[in-house]
């Protein structure tokens, strides 16, 4: 991917989470901060390899390991935006309520919110480190819940991320143990901002799961 345009660091208003401290919310933004720093200056380095309209032989090598790098910072990037965007100041009001237009979504694709929630919070339990993603397929409106390893790998193609819900120990490692991170997704759920995520749903239209 080569652009011309770099990317601002984006700024969100987080405190007073439940169960997620200032702290963490303020290392956490850190840590965002490097990943628009990165992607904006390989951007820059990968433009300078084809700005003759080619790339040398002799540079393959090296152009080819900063675009592989760009999946990682990009990604890294754009997922912490969701991610912040799907957070409500001052704390959310733990599950939607039924009227809200993602709690139809996931009954039309799942046949019931619980069972939604309990396939996305034990994809979020899972050993190692990377992100609990509900998708939603812009085809049929159906819901799907997923895991990315890292930032790059296992993103589903052309699918609209929904809810994000980063569970790398950096999201929460201030705030509880390592063996602690099910009381994490319990503070997450309970800070979701529901009128965001319901706001990036494309269709109301949802078909039912098939098992």
């Amino acid at each position: 991917m080569v652009s011309n345009n770099s990317y601002e660091v984006r700024q969100f208003n987080l405190s007073k989470l439940e169960g997620i401290s200032d702290e963490t919310i303020e290392m956490h933004f850190d840590l965002y901060e490097g990943y628009v720093k990165e992607t904006n200056r390989l951007n820059e380095r990968i433009a300078e390899f084809v700005k003759d309209g080619k790339v040398d032989q002799d540079t393959f090598a090296e152009y080819s390991e900063l675009n592989r790098r760009l999946g990682f910072e990009y990604n890294g990037m754009l997922l912490h935006e969701y991610y912040f965007e799907n957070l409500k100041p001052g704390g959310g009001t733990g599950d939607p309520t039924r009227a809200s237009a993602f709690r139809r979504a996931a009954e039309q694709s799942f046949g019931d919110y619980d069972i939604w929630k309990a396939e996305f919070v034990g994809i979020g339990k899972m050993r190692g480190v990377g992100w609990a993603i509900c998708y939603e397929n812009p085809a049929n409106g159906r819901l799907s819940n997923h895991w990315i390893t890292l930032h790059e790998t296992g993103n589903v193609a052309g699918f609209n991320p929904v809810l994000v819900m980063d569970v790398w120990e950096h999201a929460y490692l201030l705030d509880y143990k390592p063996a602690d991170r099910p009381k994490y997704i319990d503070a997450f759920f309970s800070n979701i901002d529901w009128t965001a995520v319901g706001k990036r749903l494309r269709t109301q239209t949802a078909k039912t799961r098939v098992a």
